[in-house]
Parts: structure tokens; C-alpha cells; sequence
């Protein structure tokens, strides 16, 4: 019954409008929409936003029947059903890349992505031979969303700092764009869903170095940015972090050889973070961070301390390869590369110009990813050959102590010692299941 009265009432308010009308090709279209709402109420923005499919016409047609007015407005009412919904589909799109935007800038996308490299190449330096690319990414997934999620509360704790600072205070909180409780839920939601992620693909380790690194930049980094200059080498040991995560979801342990390159990290960071922190020294006294080049009106400690640290960068190369690491090869390009950011650095430090600054700045952005790429390239998998090519340094155990026998058993405790470095203070590159314990990787070295 009520769409016949719909539809008796939609033709009689279209039939008298169009005869009062003076351009009988126009009928309003609220009138016409009415019969699709049963309480009568059109949506006033809905009704605005189509008027151009009613315009009136300059030039007056003839008269059309009532029944073709009647089909008219029933065509129009049809094909215009959808345009609501399309309107709701953009508006989505719209604040889908309104808050996609945000979170990106939240989460500091490219600066997590270089962390999730440096994790990623932690893995791959972990996993030996074979590495599994199912773990591979999962681990760099569980990275990205723990890095967004400190990066994220980074902001939120500094949201007046940032509004102070000139390159910072178009950040989405200090804008205004994002509130402060909808960020922090969504740092939380990220940081839980990466730790959770690693704790399940990955292992328990990997997940309490993520979750202690999410803790220490956050909690610990992010206050003391205002209160002492020390902030910056805390800093250092967060960025340090990520690429022993990876190993350690790769080996599901902790070692000396998985080491290198979280040192790398350590003593590049610091050349890295002193050249900015003169770079934009007047910023951050602005946003009232007590950074070391702020209490340093010449410049000389900053450059000291960059050049020094770059100093300890040049020893990691031999390192890798006397560990077994890396090839020889590796050895070289690491001491060129190595002796390239220091000439920088030092040259920064005989003249203490801002050119010189972002000179050594842009020298440490190269540094790392060359680094990283000749330790993949260049890395020794724990593979026969390579135990072949070390006789004195790495040995092989039987893999099963079942075919141990208890007199072998005895000899084998008395040779082999649980130690921490090897023979001349050379780190152990192998490791080996000793009975009855075949389940426990320890170092492993034999008398000689």
C-alpha cells in the first residue's frame, strides 16, 4: 500500500509542478526524491551536490505528458540511487589517505625501513647456508611495526617540542591532524602486534630485544633528549639493536660473531647524529633538546667525538674476517670505506664550516649501506667448505650423541671447553652440540 501512495503522491507533485513551472523540463528534486524516504527528510548536501542533473534550460521545450515526466523522474531517481554511495566511497578514500598519511609520518616510515634493513641483514648474517625467507619476513614485519610504534610515542612525547622546532612542526600532532589519544592507540596497537609477531614466527629472544629497544627509545631516549647531552650515544644502543634482532631470530641465540655489525651501527651513529645535531643546532636549542653541539659554540668537541668514532669503524673489517665472517675482500672495502668518512670527519674537524658538516653527513648516509651490502656479499656461510678452509679454528663434532660411546663421551668433555673467546683472543666462529646436552650451542674450540 505505501508504494502505491508513493507513487500516486511522487505523480502528483511531479504533474503540478511541471504545470507551474515555467520551464517544464525542471522539477526539483527533493520533491522527486521524497518517495525513497519515508519519513520525507532528503539529505540537504545529497540534494546540492546533484542539482546539475536539474538545471533549468535556456531554451523552453514543449511541454511533455504526464506519463513522460512520470518515466523522467523515475529514470533520474534510479540513476542517481547510486551517486550517495559513491560519495561515501570517496569521503572513505579521502580519510583513508588522510590518517594513512598521518600514521606514515607518525611512524617516521623511512627511517623504520632503514631499521628494518639493518634487522633484515642481521638475519640474513645469522641464518648460515640457508636462510628461511618465510622467518626472513616475518622478522622484518615485526621490526617495522615495533619501530613505528616507538617512533610514534617519540612524538607523542615530544608533541610540544616539536611545535617549536621549524623542522618538525608540520608533524601531524603539533598540526593538529591526528588527536593525541588516536595516536597513542595506534602506537600501542602496532607495538603489540610486532612484539607478538616475533614472539610466535620468530623466537621469545628476538622479541624481548624488540620490546627492550621499543622501552629504551621511548622511555628512556626520548626524556633524556632534554635533559642531557649523553642522549645521543643512548641513541647509538637503540640503533644498535635491530641487526642483533635479527640475528637472533635467525639463530635463535646470541654471539660474538653477531656482534660486528651491531658495533658498526654503534660507532656510525655517532659521526651520523653529531653532524646533524650541528647541522641544526639552532633548531633544537629552539625546541629545548640538549644536544652535545649546543654546549660546544665552536664546534671542536662535536668534530672530535665524530672523528674518533670514526676511527673505531676501521678495525671491523679485519674483525669479520679473522672471525670468519666475511671474506678478505670485505676486509678491503670496509677499510676504504671506513677511511673515506674519516678523511670526512677530519676534515670537518680542521675546518668547522656547515659545508663540512653536511659533507661528513652525506659521507655517513653512504657508509652504511655500502657496509651492509659487502657484508652480504662477502659472508662466509658455516658450510663444509668453509670449515675446510679452517682446520685450526673451527672444528666438527658428531651430530648425533647417540653414537657417542661413555669412554668418547669422557674424552670428548675433556677436550672440548666452554669458553667465551678462542685461542689468542680470537672469538670462536662454530659451534657444536656436545653431549648429553645436544640441544645447547656453545663455543667450541680444541687443544691443541
Amino acid at each position: 500500500m505505501w508504494r502505491n501512495s508513493a507513487t500516486v503522491s511522487f505523480s502528483s507533485k511531479l504533474l503540478s509542478y511541471s504545470s507551474s513551472s515555467a520551464n517544464p523540463n525542471y522539477f526539483h528534486y527533493a520533491s522527486a526524491f521524497s518517495i525513497f524516504s519515508p519519513n520525507g527528510v532528503v539529505d540537504q548536501a545529497l540534494s546540492l551536490s546533484h542539482q546539475r542533473f536539474y538545471c533549468s534550460s535556456a531554451v523552453p521545450s514543449p511541454s511533455p505528458s504526464s506519463g513522460s515526466v512520470i518515466k523522467l523522474g523515475f529514470l533520474a531517481n534510479k540513476s542517481d540511487a547510486y551517486l550517495p554511495l559513491s560519495l561515501k566511497a570517496r569521503d572513505a578514500v579521502q580519510l583513508a589517505r588522510h590518517y594513512g598519511r598521518c600514521y606514515w609520518e607518525l611512524s617516521k616510515a623511512r627511517l623504520s625501513m632503514l631499521v628494518v634493513a639493518t634487522s633484515g641483514t642481521g638475519y640474513v648474517l645469522g641464518s648460515g647456508n640457508a636462510v628461511d625467507l618465510a622467518g626472513l619476513c616475518y622478522t622484518c614485519a615485526g621490526t617495522m611495526m615495533v619501530a613505528a610504534s616507538a617512533n610514534s610515542l617519540n612524538q607523542v612525547f615530544e608533541i610540544n617540542n616539536d611545535a617549536k622546532m621549524k623542522r618538525t612542526r608540520l608533524r601531524p600532532l603539533p598540526s593538529g591532524r591526528i588527536a593525541i589519544p588516536h595516536a597513542v592507540t595506534w602506537a600501542s596497537s602496532v607495538g603489540f602486534a610486532g612484539t607478538a609477531m616475533l614472539a610466535c614466527k620468530a623466537n621469545m629472544l628476538a622479541a624481548g630485544l624488540a620490546a627492550s629497544n621499543l622501552v629504551l627509545y621511548a622511555f628512556v631516549y626520548t626524556p633524556l633528549k632534554q635533559i642531557h647531552p649523553v642522549n645521543t650515544w643512548v641513541g647509538a644502543v637503540v640503533g644498535a639493536i635491530p641487526p642483533l634482532l635479527g640475528w637472533a631470530a635467525a639463530s635463535g641465540q646470541i654471539s660474538l660473531n653477531g656482534l660486528i655489525l651491531p658495533a658498526a651501527l654503534y660507532f656510525w651513529q655517532i659521526p651520523h647524529f653529531m653532524a646533524l645535531a650541528y647541522l641544526c643546532r639552532d633548531d633544537y636549542a629552539a625546541g629545548g633538546y640538549r644536544m652535545f653541539s649546543l654546549a660546544d659554540a665552536s664546534g671542536r668537541r662535536t668534530a672530535a667525538v665524530a672523528f674518533r668514532n670514526c676511527l673505531y669503524l676501521i678495525p671491523l673489517g679485519f674483525i669479520a674476517y679473522d672471525w670468519g665472517v666475511a671474506s678478505g675482500w670485505f676486509c678491503v672495502e670496509s677499510s676504504v670505506i671506513t677511511l673515506a668518512i674519516s678523511a670526512a670527519a677530519f676534515s670537518f674537524y680542521r675546518d668547522r664550516t656547515t659545508q663540512k658538516a653536511r659533507r661528513m653527513f652525506y659521507a655517513s648516509l653512504l657508509y652504511l649501506p655500502v657496509f651492509m651490502s659487502g657484508l652480504l656479499f662477502h659472508r662466509l656461510s658455516d658450510n663444509p667448505q668453509c670449515l675446510a678452509e679452517n682446520p685450526n679454528r673451527i672444528i666438527e663434532l658428531p651430530s648425533f650423541p647417540e653414537a657417542v660411546t661413555e669412554s668418547e663421551e669422557d674424552d670428548q668433555k675433556k677436550k672440548v671447553r666452554y669458553v667465551t673467546a678462542g685461542p689468542q683472543g680470537r672469538a670462536p666462529v662454530a659451534y657444536a652440540s656436545i653431549a648429553p646436552f645436544p640441544f645447547l650451542p656453545v663455543p667450541s674450540y680444541v687443544d691443541q
